[in-house]
């Protein structure tokens, strides 16, 4: 008896056949159908994590979150809020555009935006303080998406950071970010299963 699941059979993809694109279109649809579990998980990872900060990166990420669903902002918004410091613990240098690329498939060109800009913009609240230029959003100051980010900034993440605020816990964000991440709606991976299923 073979206990070993199905595997494709090439050395390199121009050996590909049908049957080994059968095989891992079948096990990608497993893997992505448990992605937001992953992305969940990758989240806890932020707490205790305090960088100096009056309270650790997972409270500001719920903060962020709960200020914006308090607001009245839809799921796909609130979200991007949770998510949006994912990147904290693997792109030190980069963290706004892990969480962009992670949202990507799943939020309106206009949150994607949001998300992967506001390390600059949210700049405006401290880059003076470590000798850079707080103004330098302004070199977005024409995109139409600058407004936007400039309120997500000011309204809910330079705000988040009240060891004394009354957040939602995670549990309550987790239904939300299971629908919004079981609807791809920019992935040219979903599109090209949906044209293969259709």
């Amino acid at each position: 008896m073979n206990d070993q699941p199905d595997r494709a059979k090439f050395r390199a993809m121009t050996e590909g056949t049908q049957e080994d694109w059968a095989i891992i279109s079948g096990e990608y649809m497993a893997h992505a159908s448990h992605n937001a579990d992953r992305v969940l998980d990758h989240l806890r990872l932020l707490k205790g994590d305090f960088g100096g900060f009056p309270v650790d990166r997972l409270e500001h990420s719920l903060q962020t979150a709960t200020r914006a669903h308090r607001d009245g902002r839809d799921e796909q918004y609130v979200v991007m809020a949770l998510l949006h410091d994912i990147g904290d613990t693997l792109g030190a240098y980069n963290h706004p555009d892990i969480a962009a690329a992670i949202i990507k498939p799943f939020v309106s060109e206009e949150i994607h935006w949001i998300c992967q800009n506001h390390g600059i913009f949210q700049g405006y609240y401290y880059f003076h303080y470590i000798g850079a230029d707080r103004n330098m959003r302004d070199g977005f100051r024409d995109h139409p998406h600058f407004d936007a980010c400039a309120e997500f900034c000011e309204k809910y993440d330079q705000a988040a950071f009240d060891p004394e605020y009354d957040s939602e816990p995670l549990e309550f964000f987790e239904p939300m970010v299971r629908n919004v991440m079981s609807k791809p709606i920019n992935s040219m991976y979903a599109k090209a299963l949906e044209e293969a299923e259709a």
